[in-house]
C-alpha cells in the first residue's frame, strides 16, 4: 500500500492547523453532532484532489481502502477523489468493479461534501451508462431507505447524474420517498436536488411536484426547492 502512505504524507505536509479547527466545527465534528470524531489536516478541496489526481493511476484498490479507513477526511476524500478519476477513465468491467467498491464502503463516505464530491460521478453516472431505469430506480429507492443517512445521500445526489442528462424522473421519486425524512442533511439535499430539476429539466415538472407536496413538505427543503424561482411562486409556496 505504498500509494496510500504516499498520499497521506503528502497531505500531511499540507496540513494547515488553524484551518483545521475551523474546518472541525464546520462539518460537526462534536459530541453527539452527524461528523463526530472526523479529523481535519486543513487542506482544501483543490489540494486534496491535486494529490489524488497524481496518484490515481498508480493506486489499488486496496490503497484506496486504507486512506477511506483512515480517520482524517482529506485522506477519505482522497481515497474517493482517486475513485472518480479511475472510474472516468476505466472499461465497463472496471467500472462495475468501482461502482461495487464504493457501495460496499458508502458508509466511509461521512460526511456530507464526501458524498457531493463522489455519489453522482460513480453511483449516478454508472447507472446512468450501464443500468436501465426501472432497475436504477429500484436500485435508488432502496438505497433511500437504508438507516445510514449517508447512504440514503448517496441516494438523493446521486439523481443528479440524471438531472444533468434532462432526466428529473429519478430525482422526484427519491424527493417523494424521502420527502418526510428527519435528517437536515438529507432534507437540504432533497431540496437541493428540486432546485436542479427545476433549473436543468423542467421548472414545469418542478412545479407540479410543489403543487402536490410543499405543504407537507419540512420548511428546508421547501427553501432550498424554491430558490430560483420568480418572487411570486417562492411566496405562493411559502405560504402553503
Amino acid at each position: 500500500m505504498k500509494v496510500a502512505k504516499n498520499v497521506s504524507r503528502e497531505l500531511k505536509a499540507l496540513a494547515e492547523p488553524a484551518k483545521a479547527l475551523v474546518l472541525a466545527r464546520f462539518f460537526k465534528t462534536g459530541k453527539g453532532e452527524y461528523g463526530e470524531g472526523d479529523v481535519f489536516y486543513g487542506i482544501s478541496v483543490g489540494q486534496t484532489r491535486s494529490v489524488a489526481r497524481k496518484h490515481a493511476r498508480q493506486a489499488a484498490l486496496e490503497d484506496v481502502r486504507a486512506l477511506l479507513h483512515s480517520r482524517v477526511h482529506e485522506e477519505r476524500l482522497a481515497a474517493l477523489l482517486i475513485l472518480v478519476d479511475n472510474f472516468h477513465k476505466a472499461e465497463a468491467g472496471e467500472k462495475k468493479r468501482i461502482f461495487d467498491f464504493y457501495l460496499r464502503n458508502a458508509k466511509r463516505a461521512n460526511n456530507w461534501d464526501l458524498v457531493d464530491l463522489s455519489a453522482h460521478r460513480i453511483v449516478g453516472a454508472y447507472l446512468h451508462e450501464r443500468a436501465g431505469k426501472k432497475e436504477s430506480m429500484r436500485f435508488l429507492k432502496k438505497l433511500a431507505q437504508s438507516e445510514s443517512v449517508w447512504e440514503r445521500r448517496i441516494a438523493v445526489l446521486a439523481t443528479f447524474q440524471f438531472i444533468s442528462k434532462g432526466d428529473c424522473e429519478p430525482a422526484l421519486a427519491i424527493a417523494t420517498v424521502l420527502l418526510h425524512d428527519q435528517h437536515d442533511l438529507i432534507r437540504k439535499a432533497v431540496g437541493w436536488m428540486l432546485r436542479e430539476v427545476g433549473k436543468r429539466c423542467s421548472e414545469k415538472k418542478l412545479l407540479a411536484f410543489l403543487d402536490e407536496h410543499a405543504a407537507r413538505m419540512p420548511r428546508v427543503a421547501l427553501r432550498y426547492a424554491i430558490e430560483r424561482l420568480p418572487e411570486h411562486d417562492r411566496k405562493r409556496y411559502l405560504k402553503a
